[in-house]
């Protein structure tokens, strides 16, 4: 291991240490501690320009976030989720298993679009409120969210399996299809989390009968900004929406831009009603963008100083030659933690082409050590990462915190992936 390798680990090791153990927030440690280890490895006066150049490659993300949050939340003030959390009401019954199960079918359903924004966005829109009114752990509510959307990522449009095909040179027959079976798995696996997570709850609170009115549940003010004579109108154009994400008819920052001015517009005409709308999403926006750019900086510093491509390096150095022949399955079993170090461009575009090449000079398969990645990095290990913007959507929106959300969620996540892997080799997906 050389010194840059080194540096670049201790970097995500400090990181980790200091927002799990609470040391530091996590956006201030995104910007001090890259800062530092930068500066130790000899960046000197080149660090401004690796800063800003992580900011701007994170820039469209940010926005796409901020115009995300607004959007959905002029949705959720004009009452387009109500009638889900009014049928979920119905559903459940003041069950506590029934509620979690319920988040996890919710979960899956929104997250067909492969976008974690709009997943989680919904999600804890509908959800939160139940949870809250019967004094159950929100740390169920984001753990089940996430596994829901890490198992539903491994499909064929989602960024890691669109980053993977792109470096491998191969398509969604090829990549996703020998994959469907893990999937499915996998799939099953979260319902079964849910379903004890859920009877835990229901032993600890027990089945509460209670007459659960939304309506009644909204200040004078929310109530005064729905707008249920347009719900088929805001149905519409939210379907449209994914639409959109789904087909990349425009890019997604934009796709959210047109969409939230036209929603604004629509449902809120008055001048007045509009910076409303804007003043009452102002803090979710502000925290948001916030964590982008930092996490910005933390990822342009690692790339600036070479950090990221020599720990790549290393970890490939590292395997010895009787492991060789078990290369996929190695990375299968590592993939999910290591959403906690590389970002998704870092580790698609910079680790998989490196372990890509190394499984063909051992005569693999370079499509399998592909399909091994997609198991866990940045599909069931993205909901933790603090590298993901996401992430702190998902955080954000149910008011917990980053560090007990992933000791929460991170044994059932890498669980997933474990029964993703265990069905992939049983299938020949990928071999041992």
């Amino acid at each position: 291991m050389n010194m840059l390798s080194l540096m670049g680990f201790l970097t995500i090791a400090v990181f980790l240490f200091l927002i799990m153990t609470k040391r530091l927030s996590v956006m201030v440690a995104l910007i001090i501690v890259p800062i530092v280890f930068g500066l130790l490895s000899g960046a000197g006066a080149e660090i401004g320009d690796m800063m800003l150049k992580g900011i701007l490659q994170v820039a469209p993300t940010g926005i796409l976030l901020i115009f995300a949050v607004l959007y959905f939340g002029t949705m959720s003030d004009a009452g387009l989720f109500d009638p889900i959390i009014t049928r979920l009401i119905r559903f459940v019954k003041g069950d506590p298993l029934k509620i979690v199960v319920g988040t996890a079918i919710l979960a899956m359903i929104a997250h067909l679009d492969g976008d974690g924004t709009t997943t989680f966005m919904i999600t804890i829109t509908a959800m939160l409120p139940i949870y809250k009114k019967l004094g159950m752990n929100r740390l169920i509510l984001t753990c089940v969210t996430a596994l829901s959307a890490g198992a539903m990522h491994l499909v064929p449009w989602s960024g890691p399996q669109a980053r993977a095909m792109t470096t491998l040179q191969t398509d969604s027959l090829h990549m996703f299809n020998p994959l469907i079976p893990s999937l499915l798995g996998g799939i099953l696996w979260v319902l079964f989390v849910a379903y004890y997570l859920g009877k835990k709850e229901r032993k600890r609170l027990g089945v509460m009968h209670f007459e659960y009115d939304h309506d009644n549940q909204l200040t004078e003010g929310q109530l005064q900004a729905r707008r249920p004579k347009l719900f088929w109108f805001n149905a519409l154009l939210t379907l449209l929406l994914i639409i959109g994400l789904v087909n990349s008819l425009l890019p997604l920052a934009v796709l959210f831009m047109i969409a939230f001015a036209v929603a604004l517009l629509i449902n809120y005409p008055n001048l007045k009603d509009q910076q409303q709308r804007l003043n009452d999403h102002a803090k979710s926006v502000v925290f948001v963008s916030n964590m982008i750019f930092a996490a910005g900086i933390f990822s342009g510093i690692l790339t600036g100083t070479g950090m990221i491509e020599a720990m790549a390096t290393t970890m490939v150095s590292v395997i010895p030659d009787g492991l060789s022949g078990h290369l996929s399955l190695i990375v299968a079993l590592i993939s999910m933690p290591l959403s906690l170090i590389f970002t998704p461009d870092a580790f698609y575009f910079g680790v998989l082409p490196i372990l890509a090449e190394t499984a063909s000079h051992f005569g693999l398969n370079p499509v399998e050590v592909g399909r091994a990645a997609v198991l866990g990095q940045m599909t069931t290990g993205f909901p933790l990462s603090p590298l993901t913007a996401s992430t702190f959507l998902l955080i954000g929106l149910a008011e917990v915190d980053l560090g007990e959300h992933q000791r929460f969620t991170f044994k059932w996540a890498y669980g997933t992936s474990i029964v993703f892997t265990i069905i992939a080799v049983l299938t020949g997906a990928i071999s041992i």
